[in-house]
């Protein structure tokens, strides 16, 4: 059978962007279609403004820690009116980039909206039927909103974060994972009243029990207005504002409302059900370890399947796509031991197992240290970092690091490579500090606070 192209692509995220690239790179035909902008959640709503805005918001606390330390610093407010347009030409620059990087290669962009209509079937949003022997979904995820919750067409979601022309004077942030967490940090460090809300009894499930309770005292210190246990019961238009009954008692009228309550994988609306994919949970794409679906000629990576839902990883499940369907070389991605950041202020670094994962698996000895380092002692802030190793008893491996610091998120790069190679506790041992830093604590800790 003779098909229009070798690949079509639907989705032009970092994942599909790096798979139509480096099919293309071999001399397959291939077609990408996009129904937004090119560059996906990370690029374009997600990742890289989010890091841009963490930048920005990161100022004022500097600002203030600056004037301790002797500069003569006048701080005014926070101009929004300025960050914007140049957030905006940033993401266009970026989008640029990611068009240039497919049509080298000779890509064929459709910007509309793809949907399957059969296994080697595409339809396009102007009628247009496209064929190809392999097709490609890597539509990533959307945000989730309850829908029940009264008056729930009032908030918006994080992708509406990036659109915002004015800042609001006062935020509700709805959710407790990391991009609540880190979209209230954003707020409050812009100079915006800042409260948020979540209904389970700690933020960052999931995540090391320890850490993110260290996290949510600190984020409560420098200024977020954090409720656990609270929910929205009811949200109503007052007063060129939103008035905002809580399950906790309170009633309050905020500027704006943005609920970060998860996101699910985007599915919905494209044929997958209909040409014979099984989806699981959420309506993630199921796939085997190579990203194939039950229909053969149907693949997924990324955020629409639901394994990691990384930007890295839906890079390397890309370019493991092609190895495996191009190339002629089978090639699985190891979802083990990959690191991760969350830009909260200060930021949380992971890899590997929590504390509470760790011990079900097996003895384990617990190395954890909470000290104000040396730039805070001066100025006497009385902020903690946090450094944690889990290791195992038996095979004195890392099992899992976790870093609760400005600069978590750099500091854990480094970590995962010597976890993913293997480092036992004595190699850690062995390493002699960098002093003075605060990362030294991490080959400074001898003795376990505690085995499990």
């Amino acid at each position: 059978m003779t098909f229009d192209f070798d690949l079509f692509v639907i989705g032009g995220g970092s994942g599909g962007v790096r798979a139509a690239r480096v099919a293309a790179e071999t001399g397959a035909r291939v077609a990408l279609a996009e129904e937004y902008r090119m560059g996906g959640t990370c690029v374009i709503r997600g990742c890289v403004p989010k890091k841009l805005m963490v930048f920005a918001s990161g100022y004022s606390a500097r600002m203030q820690e600056a004037a301790e330390y002797g500069w003569d610093v006048t701080a005014g407010g926070f101009d929004w009116s300025k960050f914007w347009p140049n957030l905006r030409a940033e993401l266009d620059r970026l989008e640029g980039i990611y068009r240039g990087n497919l049509a080298r290669p000779g890509v064929q962009i459709f910007d509309q909206r793809a949907v399957i209509a059969d296994p080697h079937t595409v339809t396009l949003a102007d009628g247009r039927s496209v064929t190809a022997k392999h097709i490609l979904v890597a539509t990533g995820g959307t945000p989730f909103k309850p829908a029940r919750t009264p008056g729930i067409e009032l908030a918006g979601t994080s992708n509406d974060v990036f659109l915002m022309e004015d800042l609001p004077r006062s935020i509700l942030i709805v959710g407790g994972g990391y991009i609540a967490c880190e979209f209230a940090c954003i707020f409050n460090g812009l100079g915006v009243e800042t409260t948020q809300y979540y209904r389970g009894a700690q933020i960052l499930r999931g995540f090391d029990d320890e850490s993110r309770g260290h996290v949510a005292e600190l984020i409560q210190v420098r200024g977020v207005n954090l409720h656990l246990g609270c929910d929205v019961m009811e949200m109503q238009r007052r007063d060129g504002g939103i008035l905002v009954s809580a399950s906790n008692g309170d009633e309050r009228i905020f500027d704006k409302v943005i609920y970060a309550t998860g996101r699910v994988p985007n599915t919905a609306g494209l044929g997958l059900q209909e040409a014979g994919v099984r989806l699981g949970r959420g309506g993630a794409v199921e796939v085997d370890a190579y990203s194939q679906s039950s229909v053969p000629s149907i693949y997924a990576v990324g955020d629409v399947t639901d394994r990691v839902n990384l930007t890295p990883v839906a890079i390397r499940e890309g370019q493991a796509f092609v190895e495996t369907v191009f190339n002629a070389n089978p090639t699985k991605v190891d979802h083990t031991n990959i690191a991760s950041a969350i830009f909260t202020q200060p930021e949380y670094g992971a890899v590997g197992l929590t504390e509470e994962a760790a011990r079900d698996l097996e003895e384990i000895e617990v190395y954890s240290a909470a000290f104000r380092p040396m730039q805070n002692s001066f100025i006497d802030k009385n902020e903690r970092v946090l450094f944690k190793l889990i290791v195992s008893a038996a095979s004195r491996k890392i099992l899992g690091c976790h870093i609760v610091a400005d600069g978590a998120g750099e500091l854990i790069q480094m970590v995962g490579v010597a976890i993913r190679m293997g480092a036992t506790k004595e190699d850690f041992d062995a390493t002699v500090a960098v002093h003075p830093t605060m990362s030294e604590e991490i080959v400074l800790m001898k003795t376990p606070v505690r085995t499990a």
